[in-house]
């Protein structure tokens, strides 16, 4: 019941966005997911361009002067259609109404949980004086807000022409401004409720907070839709040259812990949850938890690999053109061949991850903590303890998004004082432990599955 909750936490889904115009409630377009892939061919456009070779020459230059790796870093960029520049972009350029709402400044930009938080804050519209909020960690994901000075980057406007006034105002995880919810935001019961916003975190820096990765060096990697592995760096921004994107974890005002700033190195496979759900519409099982057993009827693939590309291979690949597909079918191979070669793609990206993450940052990788629907599937898990050496810890529940929101809550209301507090409360259900003698097997598996791999890039 609402009287019974005292504070409310968010956790949102990154780089979705929508444009309207918050005072007449007219939209300009629906959510435009992550997944979205309409902006594909302006990517390849500007990706192609003069402008991106440009800068990315320039940078190469600034980085001889300085040794910084943060020009090290831009002298590789790409235009990436997972984050919002080239999908709002692409919008601008495609939508009427919205190019004349711009013009008029009428216009906005909502990310997920800049909206929600704007509908809940002013009762779905009822007050419209509401200030245009989004947190630092839904902010620093979109490609339009640079990591490394903390502010939405000029260079948006250089390359797209996309104006920072119609983007939120970038506040801290523990902003004091988030408010009570609206007592008409939420329905009738909720009129005599007053229910403080003390929290909102984009879902995988939640997840964090939910797997209790606080110190440098900590990885979780969330299996879910994609497969994200987040790595903690502290109080350094790390500049990839190898298609990892440096994040902000958290962001406090009021410290108690070693920074007021926090990062994280994020690497991407987009095409996790995905494949599993495909493979489950084309047939080949009932249900995504009966894969772990099918996949355990047979002892390997029989020389059968899978490549999940439906969005494109990320890093360290970095190949939007890539394609999905089985290669090495025969007369001989089954139902189980196919699951099992499904099953062991989605760790050898997940390795591919690891590695890259270790290659780039330096840290060594004691310990990979998995959450997300995936990470329920045990032959997933096994393998992947087995194929990188290490220990996989999965938590009782998988869910580390919606316990990290609420432990951000608790942190920030007083609730717990330190991140010593909150990893006393976390609980395993299981640990993978790694099994030496099938690590040679799996990397000659690992080094055939690249060789696929090699069939499948530059497809479309």
């Amino acid at each position: 019941m609402p009287a019974d909750i005292n504070s409310f936490g968010l956790s949102t889904q990154r780089c979705t966005f929508l444009t309207w115009n918050h005072e007449t409630q007219e939209y300009y377009s629906n959510f435009i997911t992550w997944k979205d892939l309409r902006a594909n061919a302006l990517v390849d456009q500007w990706n192609a361009g003069i402008i991106v070779k440009t800068l990315n020459t320039a940078s190469y230059a600034l980085y001889l002067i300085t040794r910084s790796n943060r020009f090290l870093a831009a002298s590789v960029l790409k235009m990436m259609n997972s984050q919002v520049t080239t999908r709002l972009l692409h919008e601008v350029q495609t939508n009427k109404r919205l190019q004349e709402a711009l013009r008029r400044k009428e216009a906005r930009v909502e990310l997920l949980d800049s909206w929600i938080l704007y509908k809940l804050r002013s009762g779905n519209g009822l007050q419209t004086n509401i200030d245009h909020i989004s947190d630092i960690t839904s902010a620093t994901a979109t490609g339009l807000f640079d990591p490394f000075t903390l502010c939405w980057t000029p260079l948006a406007k250089f390359l797209s022409g996309i104006e920072s006034a119609i983007l939120p105002t970038v506040v801290d995880n523990d902003y004091k401004g988030f408010g009570n919810i609206h007592p008409n935001a939420l329905g009738p019961e909720w009129h005599s409720s007053c229910v403080s916003i003390s929290a909102s975190i984009s879902d995988q820096t939640a997840a964090m907070w939910g797997s209790q990765c606080f110190e440098r060096g900590e990885v979780k990697i969330t299996l879910g839709t994609g497969a994200f592995l987040n790595l903690i760096t502290g109080s350094t921004c790390h500049a990839s040259v190898m298609g990892l994107y440096p994040l902000v974890a958290w962001q406090f005002r009021d410290a108690r812990e070693k920074a007021r700033t926090v990062y994280c190195v994020e690497g991407a496979s987009n095409d996790i949850g995905t494949v599993i759900e495909w493979a489950k519409q084309c047939g080949l099982f009932n249900d995504p938890m009966e894969t772990s057993d099918i996949a355990h009827t047979v002892p390997d693939t029989n020389g059968v690999y899978f490549i999940p590309a439906f969005s494109g291979l990320g890093p360290p690949i970095n190949n939007p053109r890539a394609a999905t597909g089985f290669i090495g079918i025969t007369l001989s191979t089954t139902r189980a061949h196919l699951v099992r070669a499904i099953l062991e793609s989605i760790v050898f990206r997940t390795v591919q991850l690891c590695e890259t993450v270790k290659a780039e940052t330096k840290f060594t990788l004691k310990l990979l903590r998995v959450d997300g629907g995936v990470s329920r599937n045990d032959f997933i898990c096994q393998l992947l303890a087995d194929a990188t050496g290490l220990q996989v810890e999965r938590a009782t529940s998988i869910e580390s998004s919606i316990f990290g929101a609420t432990y951000m809550v608790g942190y920030n209301m007083g609730l717990w004082n330190s991140f010593g507090d909150l990893q006393k409360l976390r609980q395993i259900e299981r640990t993978f432990e790694p099994r030496t003698q099938y690590q040679l097997a799996i990397r000659e598996r690992i080094a055939n599955w690249m060789k696929a791999i090699k069939r499948f890039e530059n497809w479309y």
